[in-house]
């Protein structure tokens, strides 16, 4: 698999992202689930333009744009496209392979299925806070590698949003029992419903 591409769509990079590896500190896995949200998207933080909270959003690709989900969970996205244009994949999940017992203590015993299922979960499993907001993720604490191989993707659209939820921008690792919720199944030919 190539080299991740920041500079990309940010549709791409969030399917490219599916089967990299995560680390922080160590500690991480692979990504399974992601969801992308671009400038010119009713959903994105960065819709309405450059804020104090989202000016990492606006900052140059590869970097780290971290929130606070309704105050309480942090949440952890990659910047992408150019500078300026506010967009960025949100890591929704990943399968846990590294630092499993400092996962565990840190998210007080959960099944490793859950660990990192879900942005919350993942940021706390990681340790991933505001401190980290705007930091490059080619250097520490981050490490960042592409898919060793091609992996199979499912997309659907996002959850969790109020606005542009039928935008299919949602992309999984088929098959991973590490996704923060199933994807729906998609119509057949000759079903009724």
């Amino acid at each position: 698999m190539s080299d991740l591409d920041f500079t990309r769509p940010v549709d791409e990079v969030a399917r490219q992202l599916i089967g990299a590896t995560l680390r922080v500190e160590g500690v991480g896995g692979l990504i399974v689930e992601t969801e992308a949200y671009d400038g010119e998207d009713p959903a994105s933080h960065s819709f309405s333009g450059p804020t104090p909270r989202n000016r990492a959003m606006f900052g140059p690709p590869g970097h780290a744009y971290v929130y606070r989900s309704y105050g309480i969970h942090w949440c952890f996205n990659l910047v992408c496209r150019e500078a300026g244009h506010g967009a960025g994949v949100l890591i929704r999940a990943l399968e846990p392979l590294w630092g499993l017992e400092v996962m565990r203590e840190r998210r007080g015993g959960l099944a490793d299925r859950l660990l990192c299922a879900g942005p919350g979960r993942l940021c706390q499993a990681l340790a991933i806070d505001g401190s980290h907001d705007g930091l490059p993720l080619i250097e520490p604490p981050f490490l960042l590698e592409p898919a060793a191989a091609e992996v199979a993707v499912i997309a659907g659209p996002r959850i969790g949003i109020s606005r542009a939820r039928e935008v299919p921008w949602r992309f999984g690792l088929a098959g991973s029992h590490y996704l923060s919720r199933g994807f729906a199944k998609a119509p057949q030919p000759g079903d009724n419903s």
